[in-house]
């Protein structure tokens, strides 16, 4: 499965095309749906940092999803979460997405809005790995071994 093609704008409010002008060899994704989505975000962000610090290449963004409406609500909407973060590169890692929701949750066979869902991608957009819902031990230990399953296949042999 390949992560669609969408725009949406980080809270640096630079235009961002997603998957392709992520950076990172692997990106992990974190796609909320509702305002109460970012707490189970949070439960994953501290161990998403410290696998972007183990393993070079991957970055982790997070990726509010709204139902499109017009660009006064967007605005609205975007600064409100600007005034609530203050870190810099949490607001450039997070990319807010106005488009149609249900398509974007078919093309990526999302089944319902009810939880967070977690993917990894590769450079070229697959979804090589995802879960939902909140951190736990078990889901890392899936996400990490994904991670170093791809880093072998990046990385040449030696």
């Amino acid at each position: 499965m390949r992560f669609p093609v969408v725009t949406g704008s980080n809270l640096l409010r630079r235009k961002i095309s997603l998957p392709g002008d992520l950076q990172g060899e692997m990106m992990i994704l974190f796609i909320a749906f509702q305002q109460w989505h970012q707490a189970l975000v949070d439960s994953w962000v501290p161990r998403a940092g410290q696998l972007e610090q183990a393993y070079p290449g991957v970055q982790f963004y997070e990726l509010p999803v709204i139902q499109h409406m017009n660009i006064l609500a967007q605005t609205f909407i975007n600064e409100g979460m600007r005034a609530g973060i203050p870190s810099q590169d949490t607001r450039q890692k997070t990319v807010t997405l106005y488009l149609d929701k249900a398509s974007f949750r078919h093309a990526l066979g999302i089944p319902h809005e009810d939880t967070i869902w977690v993917l990894l991608l590769n450079r070229q957009g697959d979804v090589v790995w995802r879960t939902d819902g909140a951190y736990t031990q078990e889901k890392d230990d899936h996400l990490t071994q994904a991670i170093q399953d791809l880093a072998r296949l990046i990385q040449p042999a030696s």
